[in-house]
């Protein structure tokens, strides 16, 4: 190898190097910007307590229903739904204005918190087959959107954990959800899921309700865990 290769060489290594570096640090900083803490998410949940820390706590917009339970839920879930709020791909305002304040860390720590945040009293074991039956009528609509395909056996184990728990949820929140997904146009109503729309656009409002009531007939690991809001 003569001079000049010699150099080359070098100076290949050390961009190399440069590179190896470069590459580890931003592996770090992106597995720090994704770690969760739920204890942070604790000290974070203040703004969120007022309507999900009460048992039965009714929102009046669109339509008074209750507020849902989120306790349970997976991390993974309630950072993507905080993710669409803050996009305004869900377009309550309420909700809105509450995520657009949090940055990805806040939504990583009030994930891990809400994911853990259960009362062992309540705590249910759900069963992979529909603890209910369904009546044929809801049994058809089930089949027409395919509705496990997504949400998964007894509606509480998703195929992904980024799409929600929904056994046992509250039936005026499920209608309310569904309805959304077939508005378009409304700033202040909605919700831009492209699959859900397409799903929910499929039902009568009576059909929708009728789901809803039977999904929140099932036994499900969602909770409500009141919470002080001057601790």
């Amino acid at each position: 190898m003569d001079l000049r290769e010699s150099f080359a060489a070098t100076f290949r290594a050390a961009d190399m190097n440069k590179a190896i570096f470069f590459l580890l640090a931003l592996s770090g900083t992106f597995s720090m910007a994704q770690a969760q803490d739920a204890t942070a998410g604790r000290n974070k949940a203040a703004m969120c307590i007022g309507c999900h820390g009460i048992p039965g706590y009714q929102a009046s917009f669109p339509e008074v229903h209750k507020v849902p339970m989120i306790s349970g839920q997976s991390a993974k879930y309630i950072i993507a739904a905080l993710t669409e709020y803050k996009k305004g791909d869900r377009k309550h305002p309420t909700m809105r204005a509450a995520a657009t304040s949090l940055s990805d860390q806040d939504m990583a720590d009030l994930g891990a918190f809400y994911e853990k945040n259960l009362k062992a009293s309540m705590i249910k074991t759900v069963a992979d087959t529909p603890a209910v039956a369904p009546s044929a009528q809801v049994e058809a609509l089930l089949t027409k959107g395919a509705c496990t395909s997504c949400h998964g056996a007894n509606f509480s184990k998703p195929i992904d954990p980024s799409y929600p728990k929904l056994a046992g949820q509250y039936a005026d929140y499920l209608y309310v959800a569904l309805k959304s997904y077939q508005i378009e146009g409304n700033p202040q109503v909605g919700r831009g899921n492209a699959i859900m729309a397409g799903q929910a656009k499929q039902f009568t409002h009576a059909e929708l309700k009728a789901l809803a009531g039977y999904i929140a007939s099932l036994p499900g690991e969602l909770q409500t865990v009141r919470e002080n809001p001057f601790r």
